[in-house]
């Protein structure tokens, strides 16, 4: 294999660093995290590199089950009351113990309106100290999966952040820096060491983790590599040890590649295309004076014109689960064969449709994309282009990293994106009331990027988010879930299969939020 020009750099930087012995883990992707302030940015790979740092008062096992962290036990006093018991003995990187106005401090850092975990922390209610080592959770109303909002907050310390002036999170959109961006004390296994924003993030094991290290890495360099063949032959060479994101292109040469290996696992993430369905005239289209987008009939002509099954074999190598789904997991909405199915590939019924909602002669839209954040994001994009010429529709596909991407959605200067919804949690709550709900206060609706409105639906998902009795809040969620499909909000195009690449002395857990864990991670000889 012809080393390129940008790997023989990366060589001579590893190489400079001086840390490629055993029990250094030297690993890469195609992004980078956002920033090192844990409430700020709700995404995944910003949340994978901090929670290496940072951690929570509960955690999960490599199944996914909710176990104690920061917190030893727990238990419901009331329908409306939840109390935690602090685990003694826990300090911060900059040696203070960990007390309970840390964890009320960061609860209430996180419902900060800059926070994207704004939403899951409001959902815990107030915290309030009881004892130094005890935190009680007040509810305003039943929350009925608590546990899994609780697991979304990242505790800080409350003297270190006000000593370095970063008591409220950064408002990312808007370009703000401030200590947190760069730097972090957290309790985790691993303190940061350095931060380049795009070149090399380092970090070093906390000698004084109260936790037991299951894996033996004792630093951690990782390189965002942006070109999937360069990423590759730094592993295919061993200038690096593990991939998290390789193109699925190349899984199968990887397959038969000496000292390298494969490890597979299906993701909980659903990736769709979302529209602005709030605007009277889209910012980025050639229709003037109306948006087709508010028009159910053109919402549905792009699902049906959508080849789910070629973007699967042609462009996903089969590493894709096409639905029609909304959830990140089936188990959101009960596997309802209804809701995870997928309207058909019809492209006449598409034109039909078209027509009939006076489009016939098409028009033109710019559809944004990263081209750093999912599996061959931008190149779905460029496949659905030429998918939907076909309705005559013009589709100017308008890539950029991660970095500059998500700020631009913030700000809804968008008129068609894609996004990805992932992550632990199964249930349908984490993405009915951040994701799909209409936009309002307190992280509700935060994520719906196309403003789109549905008072129906917004009602049940409302009720889905209090109701106590398992039953009848299943009914409850799937009716909201079957109106917003038939509404056509979103376009679902299918649930990631994620491939990890590693060299074969890298042992590692693959876990289904595709979340890599390094404190698991054994690094051979």
């Amino acid at each position: 294999m012809k080393r390129s020009f940008r790997t023989g750099l990366l060589v001579a930087a590893l190489a400079m660093s001086g840390i490629v012995q055993a029990q250094t883990l030297r690993w890469a992707s195609q992004g980078d995290p956002q920033t090192m302030d844990p409430h700020s940015q709700n995404e995944s790979m910003t949340n994978m590199m901090n929670g290496q740092v940072y951690e929570r008062l509960i955690r999960r096992d490599q199944n996914l089950n909710i176990v104690p962290g920061l917190a030893t036990e727990w238990a419901q006093t009331g329908p409306l009351t939840w109390r935690f018991k602090l685990r003694q003995g826990v300090k911060f990187h900059d040696g203070t113990p960990l007390t309970a106005d840390d964890v009320v401090f960061s609860i209430k850092r996180g419902q900060e309106p800059t926070s994207q975990i704004n939403n899951y922390a409001t959902a815990v209610g107030e915290p309030v100290k009881i004892d130094e080592a005890t935190v009680e959770f007040r509810l305003k109303t039943v929350n009925p999966v608590f546990l899994q909002h609780l697991d979304a907050l990242w505790i800080m310390s409350k003297s270190w952040s006000e000593k370095h002036k970063v008591t409220k999170p950064l408002d990312y959109k808007n370009k703000e820096e401030t200590y947190a961006s760069m730097n972090m004390n957290g309790t985790g296994p691993y303190m940061l060491a350095s931060r380049a924003p795009g070149i090399k993030t380092t970090y070093k094991r906390n000698p004084n983790w109260w936790g037991k290290n299951e894996g033996n890495v004792q630093e951690i360099v990782y390189t965002p590599i942006a070109n999937d063949a360069t990423r590759l032959a730094a592993l295919v060479s061993g200038e690096i040890d593990f991939v998290l994101d390789p193109a699925p292109r190349d899984i199968p040469r990887l397959r038969n590649t000496p000292g390298v290996k494969v490890i597979d696992g299906p993701e909980n993430r659903v990736v769709f295309i979302g529209m602005d369905q709030g605007r009277d005239e889209l910012l980025y289209s050639s229709v003037k004076g109306k948006n087709p987008f508010k028009d159910l009939r053109v919402r549905k002509a792009l699902y049906h014109a959508i080849d789910i099954e070629a973007m699967k074999t042609k462009l996903m190598n089969n590493m894709s689960v096409p639905t029609g789904g909304l959830t990140p997991s089936p188990l959101g909405s009960y596997n309802d064969p209804y809701i995870e199915g997928r309207f058909p590939y019809d492209m006449a019924l598409a034109k039909k449709l078209m027509a009939e909602a006076g489009y016939g002669d098409g028009f033109e839209v710019t559809l944004d994309c990263p081209n750093n954040r999912y599996i061959n994001d931008e190149e779905i994009c460029i496949a659905l282009a030429s998918m939907w010429a076909q309705l005559k529709i013009k589709v100017k596909v308008n890539a950029m990293p991660r970095a500059t991407y998500f700020p631009k959605l913030e700000k809804l200067d968008t008129s068609m994106y894609m996004l990805g919804w992932g992550g632990a949690v199964t249930d349908a709550e984490t993405t009915l009331t951040p994701v799909l709900r209409n936009r309002g206060e307190k992280g509700v609706g935060a994520y719906n990027y196309g403003n789109s409105k549905n008072d129906k639906f917004d009602a049940l998902a409302a009720q889905s988010s209090t109701e106590a009795d398992a039953k009848k809040r299943e009914e409850i969620v799937k009716a909201a879930l079957k109106e917003y499909k038939d509404n056509v909000h979103t376009l679902p195009l299918h649930r990631q299969m994620i491939p990890w690449a590693a060299r074969t002395n890298v042992n590692a857990v693959h876990r289904a939020d595709n979340w890599f864990e390094v404190q698991w991670v054994t690094v051979g000889k």
